[in-house]
């Protein structure tokens, strides 16, 4: 019988002491040696752990994309503001304008043409404001630790060392834990996500996402010339429904979103599909989630990047009904999914018994071999360190069961 073989989406909990470290390294009071020699014992123990568990698909924990607190939503993204020429952070109150884009104003779309808004306009938070701003008892987004820059600039790639360190940690880690280089993944950003940041300095808004695609494929190139696989976080594909407003059609943003499709589809040419993940969320913070999209209405457009790999949350009580949608999707033969069945969205540790029952769901819909059981999102960052180990414990053990 097929094993069932188990992953996670790529962030794991930060040591206290790589987190003090991050901390220093951005105020410039600890030596590169020192930083290196923390980071490295950092990624050494997180791969040994995770292959302890009995996880088969590990990744370095995304150590390298830099976090300097507990809580933390978008080191996954952040990461990439520092491997990437033409990046600007531009203070409020100076008179450069960054157009339209004011991350405390809203910016409406008009009929057939979507717009991102700021990220404080989202309507899941406007519709719950009471909820979003009560942090004794609502929803902790945690602290803003990076400003977002603005292109002001031409976007090339500048990251060589920074990803050439994170694939050299991740390979001596399978290396010394007997791990063959092909269960290795590192996570990178989607162009599309990349593209939310403002932009002052491309034509518009297709030659700015377009230029995302172009530098982004030397980070992608260079981990799976690596023979590991690179891991596409692209949460614009769902997350960015609830970003657009007023509503848009089903229709008008299906439409935007096969320009995203385009953009990562030409960021990955002439690298291997059997080489990447493509993972699509509907946003990793705990916020009720009550205008997210579907997944019905997206599934066939992320079934068309050139991944084998289709990552995907299906654990959190607001999506674990859509497992339903592999009852009329049909999976192309050359891919497998990756259907989280533990999630980051609750404290509440999932027995292993019903981290079973939901791997059977899939299964019994696409077959053993087409499926791998992973986690909703990153769970660093997101959730208690001891949880999120705990959760990653269950999957394993639910895995096992099946």
């Amino acid at each position: 019988m097929t094993k069932i073989r188990t992953t996670h989406v790529g962030s794991l909990p930060r040591t206290p002491q790589l987190l003090e470290a991050n901390a220093q390294r951005a105020a410039g009071t600890i030596s590169d040696e020192k930083f290196n020699e923390i980071l490295t014992d950092a990624v050494d123990q997180v791969i040994k752990r995770q292959h302890q568990i009995g996880l088969d698909i590990i990744n370095e924990g995304e150590y390298g994309h830099i976090t300097r607190s507990g809580v933390d939503y978008g080191s996954w993204w952040a990461y990439s503001f520092t491997r990437f020429s033409g990046l600007e952070i531009i203070d409020p109150s100076s008179p450069k304008s960054v157009g339209d884009w004011d991350p405390n104003k809203p910016v409406r779309s008009e009929p057939g043409k979507i717009r991102l808004t700021s990220f404080g306009d989202r309507r899941d938070w406007t519709k719950f404001h009471d909820v979003y701003t009560d942090h004794e008892h609502g929803v902790y987004l945690g602290k803003k630790s990076q400003q977002f820059p603005t292109v002001t600039g031409e976007l090339k790639y500048i990251g060589q060392d920074a990803v050439a360190k994170d694939i050299e940690l991740l390979l001596k880690g399978l290396e010394d834990n007997g791990i063959a280089r092909e269960n290795g993944f590192i996570a990178a950003v989607s162009p599309g996500s990349a593209a939310r940041v403002p932009n002052l300095y491309y034509a518009d808004d297709d030659a700015h996402l377009q230029a995302w695609a172009t530098a982004l494929r030397e980070e992608y190139r260079a981990i799976t010339d690596a023979g590991l696989t690179v891991q596409i976080d692209a949460p614009d594909f769902a997350e960015a429904w609830d970003q657009i407003n007023p509503e848009p059609t089903v229709a008008d943003y299906r439409a935007w979103l096969r320009k995203r499709l385009e953009a990562v589809n030409y960021a990955l040419e002439g690298i291997n599909p059997d080489q990447v993940r493509f993972h699509l969320c509907w946003g990793s913070w705990h916020g009720p989630h009550t205008t997210d999209i579907a997944f019905k209405e997206i599934v066939d457009i992320a079934l068309e990047v050139n991944a084998r790999y289709l990552t995907f949350e299906a654990a959190n009580v607001r999506h674990e009904h859509e497992w339903t949608v592999w009852q009329d999707v049909k999976l192309p033969d050359d891919r497998v999914i990756l259907p989280g069945v533990v999630s980051h969205a609750t404290n509440v540790v999932e027995h292993p018994e019903l981290v079973a029952q939901r791997i059977r769901r899939f299964t019994d819909l696409v077959g053993r071999e087409r499926v791998i059981a992973s986690t909703d999102c990153g769970l660093g960052g997101r959730i208690h360190p001891s949880l999120a180990w705990a959760k990653l414990e269950s999957l394993a053990q639910g895995a096992a069961l099946v």
